[in-house]
């Protein structure tokens, strides 16, 4: 990546809308991180009026109102499919998704897995801080086991938390990532290789929720980067069940765990191929 500078960020991703997240709360990092990446993109020579993001209902879309590229604010668990909706009626878009992990995990875990099958060109940004926080610190599949709520204060939960990782791989998904909100640079390079990927990416965002989900925060002593992408998918499974989102339960690995070159969802349409090769706009320009 090629440095960017404040200014030049400033100038052309920036809204006028109040940021109304929490003080201190990392999603200020991530939307900065994105800020990063779109302007070196830019840099390279991509559009910013080609860009275009989908994003679900929680802490995480309100980044729809910070980051000055069109979209769709979308329903609850349903940012995947919108965000194909919008591939698929300009597949000359580069469609970018932001979501959270209730988003993502819970109601739109079915989209989750049938994007690896479809493998559209679009890559997806989870916000995962182990908690429903907008709606004031409900359990999501990723929470912690013991994890205190409104529901159940006692911190009786039971169950283990998914690892979301291991279930894009079992669903095909051909570019997973995981990367640590609090490194803005590091994330940044993370989202360009996800954006520049040809087919479905997925990037997991580890971030502390420093108001409902306080013991998952501080994380940074067990994280480290992986140095290269793991040769083999038995590698990859190691190094991705290192940790089980548990409290102090393993270390955490970011960067890149698993890429591959598939058929993408695009390729599979002739009437795509023409519109993206033709750069044509929307369908009524489509000459049948």
């Amino acid at each position: 990546m090629t440095e960017v500078s404040k200014t030049e960020i400033n100038k052309k991703l920036n809204t006028d809308y109040k940021i109304t997240w929490c003080p201190g709360c990392p999603n200020f990092r991530i939307l900065e991180s994105a800020k990063v990446v779109l302007s070196n993109l830019m840099k390279q020579g991509y559009k910013q009026e080609n860009f275009a993001m989908a994003c679900g209902i929680g802490c995480h879309g309100k980044i729809f109102d910070y980051l000055n590229i069109s979209g769709f604010y979308g329903l609850h668990g349903r940012t995947i499919p919108t965000a194909i909706g919008l591939k698929l009626g300009n597949p000359n878009l580069n469609v970018i998704a932001f979501a959270g992990d209730g988003d993502t995990y819970s109601e739109g875990v079915e989209h989750f897995v049938s994007a690896g099958k479809h493998n559209a060109n679009v890559a997806l940004f989870v916000h995962d801080n182990q908690s429903f926080s907008l709606t004031t610190g409900q359990p999501t599949p990723t929470s912690e086991k013991g994890f205190k709520n409104k529901i159940d204060y006692s911190g009786a939960k039971l169950t283990n938390p998914i690892n979301p990782l291991m279930l894009a791989l079992s669903s095909g998904i051909t570019f997973i990532a995981r990367a640590n909100a609090r490194d803005v640079q590091g994330t940044a390079k993370i989202m360009e290789a996800a954006i520049k990927h040809k087919g479905f990416a997925f990037v997991e965002i580890i971030q502390d929720c420093i108001v409902f989900n306080i013991p998952i925060n501080n994380r940074d002593k067990d994280m480290y980067y992986l140095k290269k992408i793991p040769a083999t998918k038995d590698e990859t499974i190691k190094l991705m069940q290192e940790y089980d989102y548990n409290i102090n339960d393993g270390k955490i690995a970011l960067g890149i765990f698993w890429k591959e070159e598939r058929l993408t969802l695009e390729d599979q349409f002739p009437q795509l191929q023409n519109m993206i090769k033709n750069k044509i706009i929307g369908w009524k320009n489509l000459k049948r």
